[in-house]
């Protein structure tokens, strides 16, 4: 069907033939990605080795849009740059599209949007997105369903797209009645829903069961609605909110609920880890590196989600190790030993030998020196790292970094290139002129790095080039008042790679006020009543220290991320010998001891087990996992049986799974991964009896578990009388016959 130029209005009623527009919102208007973002906007920063603005382009050519107006602040040449060398700009991409420079400023989505009214650039209905969104969503369905309630309900003005949990088969459409806003921390536990809402609508659906997928399909009327209120600062938290509230604009909002389809946007380091681990796993299909690849270079999809270049010029070693989940860009060459693990490598690097990467994202150009380990965190392009050194989780590495060699970079450290002050800047005009809205100019971090360099960069190695950003400390974040709770500190951790936020979570469950006495018990039943991994995740790192008193955060951060990594082997299938490898250069990463590496695996083991009514079909189940599983539990390291059996007792005395630790140890005895006189020696250990342990109902469940031990050694006693008196019958009987036949 030809398409009409974009200078063509129509009317509500006959959109048919107009062009499907899309304004895509390119900049961040935070500071989550600093310092990746400061010689680059956010929307160009490479995830699995393409931009982030080409997935999103690739999604709305997918969904059938033809012309997009891309809106840029932050380094806006560079966005028109990269969109005019890219394959969007050839005639056959399908897709008009128009990079629109905004007004310095531009601070907010809100004045974003102030901007396209002021340009007049929006002819029909549109649709609305960020420059970070990967999505295969099929959006001409929901824009054909909104211009269809336009017919008729012209203050239809918006109709956002959510997803349902649950997978299906079908879409529906919901008016939206109240929006409240939310954040992580301090949790919510509360929606106030306003009266009038519930009085003219008897019939509501209330839904925590849908996701945002940050995709609106907009009125032409709506950026004029910014322009008229300019509180409104995010599409959110404040236009949202604002219409559905207002009693003068008497506008409706509709929510598209779809049950198929992936939808979510890079708005966080978590969320780049995450959306990562999507593509890789194919849950963006057929967005992924082998089909429909927004990026230059041409993938192949091997055998456990592999992704090496077509043109075969990687260089790997034989003896180096790549994981499941990992992307190797091209002409990139790993050595001998080396181990790439849940990883993506952009174009042209060098992974040095016995080096090991675990979800580690490394940008173009990446040299690493040898016997290095980097643990889930991102590395900026052209960066050079010295042999022997360690970055801890959550570490950013800003482009064209040298770390010397032996540097070590604590977790959630941040390092960008050394930059010169000119004689007419302070460094913070500096950094504001070369970072756009990234940096403000009044920003303390920025004295404060530079008043503290000689302290801050005491981790790295000779020869280092490089600029460490100061860290901020839990009790100063406290201090700390925001105006915008979803950039305090705390807050702003819930979105940080790396960070298990395990402090933050004793707050939550010790903030219940007085009024809310009443209502505590049925509080912890519903707790209860979640899933049982989020129980035994905690209750498997805090019961086996029970007797050494309070687990640190770090230690509860690393089981968890083994959890998620053994998560991953089981529902992908992974082999032993894979699964025992990425769970030995995690606790390589991390220096723990191997306890902790067996205590995740046997928490995750045990707690995987169905439930099933009868002791014979349950024994079935123990019996299916261990035999399939168990032996990851000495692959991982040393050999100790008895500590198996006591990390078992520990986890099952805390666990909703304690009236299966006799058949789970006859499964591990069966099976030989602990001996008898594995059983015997824990047996007699103090700790199996739970000394030193206070807690009532642990210690109550420790000494029944330990009785259940004396039982099995009882039935070992036993057994062996009974091979004793059989032995001794067989000699008397031997012995008679010689008599007999001497005689």
């Amino acid at each position: 069907m030809p398409s009409k130029s974009s200078a063509n209005k129509g009317s509500v009623d006959d959109e048919t033939d107009q062009l499907l527009q899309a304004v895509i919102l390119a900049d961040s208007f935070n500071k989550r990605f600093k310092p990746l973002t400061t010689d680059r906007p956010k929307c160009l920063l490479p995830i699995c080795n393409a931009p982030l603005l080409d997935w999103t382009l690739e999604g709305l050519a997918l969904a059938g849009v033809q012309e997009v107006f891309v809106i840029c602040r932050s380094h806006a040449e560079q966005v028109k740059a990269t969109i005019q060398h890219s394959r969007w700009s050839h005639p056959s991409s399908g897709l008009k599209i128009v990079p629109v420079m905004t007004a310095k400023e531009t601070f907010s989505p809100g004045d974003a949007m102030r901007d396209i009214y002021t340009h007049g650039i929006i002819t029909s209905d549109f649709v609305l997105v960020s420059g970070d969104l990967v999505s295969n969503i099929r959006i001409d369905e929901v824009v054909r369903a909104h211009k269809e309630r336009r017919k008729t309900n012209k203050d239809a003005i918006m109709t956002m797209v959510v997803k349902e949990s649950p997978k299906g088969d079908s879409a529906i459409t919901s008016e939206c009645l109240h929006y409240e806003p939310v954040t992580g921390y301090p949790p919510k536990r509360i929606a106030k829903i306003p009266r009038g809402v519930l009085e003219n609508h008897p019939n509501v659906e209330i839904r925590n069961d849908l996701i945002d997928c940050s995709i609106d399909v907009c009125a032409v009327e709506v950026p004029s609605l910014f322009q008229d209120n300019f509180d409104y600062g995010d599409i959110r938290r404040d236009f949202v909110h604002g219409v559905l509230t207002s009693d003068l604009l008497m506008k409706n909002i509709y929510c598209h609920i779809v049950k198929e389809g992936y939808a979510s946007r890079v708005q966080d380091t978590r969320s780049y880890d995450a959306i990562s681990k999507d593509i890789l796993s194919r849950w963006t299909f057929p967005l992924v590196p082998d089909d429909n690849y927004p990026g230059e270079h041409a993938y192949d999809h091997l055998r456990g989600n592999r992704y090496v270049p077509k043109d075969n010029s990687v260089i790997l070693s034989r003896t180096c190790k790549i994981g499941n989940n990992t992307l190797i860009g091209p002409s990139t060459r790993i050595h001998d030993e080396a181990q790439v693990i849940v990883s993506t490598i952009g174009a042209r690097c060098s992974i040095g030998a016995g080096t090991a990467l675990r979800n580690a994202y490394i940008f173009d150009d990446v040299t690493i020196g040898p016997s290095c380990v980097l643990e889930s965190c991102i590395v900026g392009a052209g960066v050079q790292i010295g042999e022997g050194s360690r970055i801890d989780r959550g570490s950013l590495i800003g482009d064209g970094v040298k770390l010397g060699p032996g540097t070590v970079l604590k977790s959630f450290e941040r390092v960008s290139k050394q930059r010169q002050k000119s004689n007419s800047m302070t460094i913070d005009e500096s950094l504001e002129d070369e970072n756009g809205d990234e940096v403000d100019a009044d920003d303390s971090e920025l004295e404060e790095a530079e008043q503290n360099q000689s302290t801050l960069s005491q981790g790295l190695g000779p020869d280092s080039e490089a600029f460490v950003w100061p860290r901020r400390s839990g009790q100063k974040c406290d201090e700390d008042v925001y105006e915008n709770e979803v950039e305090s500190f705390n807050n702003r951790r819930l979105m940080r790679l790396g960070d298990d936020f395990a402090d933050l979570i004793p707050a939550d469950h010790g903030s219940i006020t007085s009024e809310d006495e009443d209502d505590k018990g049925l509080g912890d039943e519903d707790e209860g009543d979640e899933d049982d991994d989020s129980f035994s995740q905690n209750a498997s790192v805090s019961a086996s220290a029970a007797a050494a008193g309070a687990v640190s955060a770090g230690e509860r951060e690393f089981q968890t991320e083994v959890g998620d990594t053994l998560d991953r082997a089981f529902l992908e299938g992974h082999s032993l010998e894979n699964a025992s490898v990425e769970l030995k250069t995690l606790r390589m990463a991390s220096n723990v001891p191997l306890r902790r590496v067996r205590e995740a695996v046997v928490a995750r083991i045990v707690e995987k087990i169905p439930l099933v009514e009868g002791a014979a079909p349950q024994r079935v189940e123990i019996k299916k996992w261990v035999d399939r599983w168990g032996d990851l539990i000495n692959l991982i390291g040393s050999v100790d049986g008895v500590e198996t059996v006591s990390i078992l007792q520990y986890h099952c005395a805390a666990s909703t799974r304690f009236h299966l630790f006799g058949q789970i140890l006859a499964a591990l005895y069966q099976n030989d991964i602990v001996e008898e006189d594995d059983i015997r020696n824990w047996h007699a250990l103090p700790e199996a009896k739970g000394e030193d342990v206070r807690n009532s109902d642990l210690l109550g469940n420790l000494q029944k578990i330990w009785i259940v031990g004396a039982r099995m050694i009882h039935e070992f006693n036993e057994q062996e009388s009974d091979d004793d008196d059989s032995d001794e019958d067989v000699q008397s009987s031997e012995d008679g016959d010689g008599r007999a036949t001497a005689a």
